[in-house]
């Protein structure tokens, strides 16, 4: 006795089919995670205040990167050389390119020599004998007496510091690879029925 046995429809075709099913369903489900994840990023950036321009470098791409944002983990900032870090106050004004300004350019800037005040108690100063202008910037001066002449603290001198959290950016990425798996079935079912 012989048997012949003819499955119909072809086995291997309908495996074959299911296999593309299941690459597109996950393909179609992190282009979509990825996506999400861009906008939540972005807008998180966008609210703690550090501009649209470096929200806008958020990139969404289907394979993992490595690497951490420094506003992810709020890191500890120290002097290169282990000493003071400057700290500009409002009297210092502005650096020459509008960024911020070092205790050696304030002072070719303003023609002052700036005076070391220790305190035991909170940030140690550099100061200025001077007053303070119009705008509110130390500057040098002009009075022949000493009329108007005060000590103006122009930076604060700390050891280190502390940058606050500003982003929980693995917040959002946890509660989108939770609905990734749904995800999936959803796009798996889709496809089949389209």
């Amino acid at each position: 006795m012989k048997l012949n046995i003819t499955i119909s429809p072809n086995l291997a075709a309908i495996m074959a089919a299911e296999i593309k099913a299941g690459e597109k369903a996950v393909t179609a489900a992190m282009r979509a995670a990825g996506t999400q994840l861009k906008s939540d990023w972005r807008g998180q950036i966008t609210q703690a205040g550090l501009g649209r321009r470096l929200s806008n470098s958020i990139r969404s791409q289907t394979y993992p990167k490595v690497g951490e944002s420094i506003h992810d983990t709020g890191p500890l900032i120290r002097s290169k050389d282990g000493f003071w870090l400057a700290i500009p106050t409002e009297a210092a004004g502005k650096g020459a390119r509008g960024g911020r300004i070092t205790p050696g350019e304030w002072e070719r800037r303003r023609g002052l020599r700036l005076r070391f005040v220790y305190r035991r108690r909170g940030p140690s100063l550099l100061v200025a004998e001077g007053r303070l202008n119009n705008r509110g910037l130390g500057v040098a001066s002009r009075s022949k007496t000493g009329r108007g002449k005060a000590t103006v603290p122009i930076f604060l001198l700390v050891r280190q510091v502390k940058l606050r959290k500003r982003l929980d950016l693995a917040r959002d990425a946890k509660a989108l690879q939770e609905r990734i798996p749904g995800a999936i079935v959803a796009n798996w079912v889709e496809g089949k029925i389209g």
